[in-house]
């Protein structure tokens, strides 16, 4: 159960489902409603089969380079805890992307897809995080589907929250939404620094990288 709520945490703080409603309202504020709902389940689908191809294939890539677990183990958690500073010390989600969409939304006709499919709900720290997650030499088949979904559950309470951005938006504010983000740079950090201890003293104990 441990391990779930890890898995949940990690995955929730990766994809920020929260930090994704002043992106999506951003860049769907010139749709109608019912463009918009197809917008919010299009964004979904197209994260969910971005983040499953990683789950998929990701270890067969690490594999077919020839890298380490460990070595990719404290690769990952130094991206992830870059990552979570970033959302700690600079801009929030919700600026940053925000940002980016008005000014190119002219020229991309599928908000859907940029930015808010990827990179503000399959950002790169999704998509490295469902690689660890799911590596073969530490977990099974069986946990690696109930990480699959938790994935697709994540990737679900987003769209949900998309479909609801107006009322949420008006309940916590863009402050809020910052706030949350920062809370949550602080406990995506704390897993990275966790994974990095985990491997350096693997490597430690085995000598293999």
């Amino acid at each position: 159960m441990s391990s779930l709520i890890e898995q949940f945490v990690t995955l929730w703080v990766v994809i920020d489902p929260i930090g994704t409603i002043p992106v999506f309202i951003a860049v769907t504020a010139a749709l109608s409603s019912g463009d918009r709902r197809k917008a919010a389940f299009q964004a979904a689908l197209v994260s969910a089969g971005i983040l499953m191809f990683f789950l998929v294939f990701g270890q067969l890539l690490i594999d077919a380079l020839d890298i380490g677990l460990n070595s990719f183990q404290v690769a990952g958690g130094v991206v992830l805890f870059l990552f979570a500073l970033t959302m700690i010390f600079g801009e929030s989600k919700p600026d940053s992307d925000t940002k980016l969409s008005e000014s190119e939304v002219s020229d991309k006709p599928n908000p859907a897809i940029f930015p808010l499919a990827v990179p503000s709900i399959a950002s790169p720290g999704a998509m490295l995080a469902i690689v660890m997650l799911t590596d073969n030499n530490r977990f099974s088949i069986q946990e690696q589907v109930v990480t699959a979904g938790v994935m697709l559950a994540v990737v679900g309470i987003a769209c949900v929250l998309m479909l609801f951005a107006d009322p949420i938006i008006r309940l916590i504010g863009h402050s809020g939404s910052a706030i949350v983000s920062r809370v949550m740079g602080m406990i995506l950090a704390s897993v990275a620094v966790n994974a990095v201890l985990s491997a350096m003293l693997d490597i430690i104990q085995t000598g293999t990288l």
